[in-house]
């Protein structure tokens, strides 16, 4: 587990599947042999509301009825309107001891058999203890509402960020967005007229409670303006 007052400005691989599964409004139940169960709605709670991972069971030890080998796909799509909105894949397999069931909401143990974090960067596998030993981000769940509360409603103040983004991003930028946040900052998807590039912005300080979130915008937020007034004054 990382300390909160540690310089780190990017979430861990553990610490963005285990957001992933914090936050995920549906996922897909996987199984060979059976169709596909989508499950859209999980809630409020997340996957970790539905499904308790556990360590493999030893060689030898007995168990309550089958287990079912299984695999858990979510999909993690930017809450704001970015251009390729997709930003990762998680995929969970393990042995499910029954067969999930859109119909209850009781929580399924399931033997964990290993993750898989999906993006632009290519593929990273994550243990259990990884996952064990990660700190839920107070911003996991919250992450949708906020960034798009910022864009809908202070849509005229994103662009005031770029000041921030070093090096300067280049000329002909036709939209910034915001398409991400955490604990640790806020990323920006800097549109151009054929392409796009992520520029991230760390905060002060990595938040450990979900009302210190705000404070860390509005600090990025004044920071910008600083910015925006010496670069006047330069001029």
């Amino acid at each position: 587990m990382r300390p909160f007052n540690s310089r780190a400005t990017l979430p861990t691989p553990a610490e963005r599947v285990l957001s992933v599964l914090m936050a995920a409004h549906s996922m897909t139940v996987v199984s060979d042999g059976l169709d596909p169960i989508e499950i859209h709605r999980l809630d409020g709670t997340g996957a970790m509301g539905h499904i308790h991972l556990h360590e493999p069971q030893e060689s030898g030890q007995t168990h309550a009825g089958p287990r079912i080998p299984v695999r858990l796909e979510f999909t993690d799509i930017a809450p704001t309107p970015v251009r390729d909105r997709m930003r990762a894949r998680v995929t969970v397999t393990g042995l499910l001891a029954t067969w999930y069931s859109t119909e209850t909401t009781q929580s399924t143990c399931m033997e964990f058999g290993q993750a898989v974090l999906e993006d632009h960067t290519g593929r990273t596998f994550v243990t259990l203890d990884g996952l064990q030993e990660t700190e839920p981000d107070p911003i996991a769940t919250s992450e949708a509402g906020m960034l798009t509360h910022l864009v809908d409603e202070h849509g005229e103040l994103v662009p005031l960020l770029l000041r921030l983004v070093q090096p300067l991003p280049e000329k002909g930028v036709v939209r910034v967005l915001p398409l991400a946040m955490d604990r640790y900052g806020v990323t920006l998807r800097l549109e151009y007229p054929g392409t796009h590039r992520d520029a991230r912005l760390p905060f002060a300080k990595a938040v450990s409670r979900i009302d210190q979130a705000r404070p860390q915008i509005h600090a990025l937020l004044a920071a910008a303006r600083r910015a925006s007034h010496r670069n006047q004054l330069l001029a």
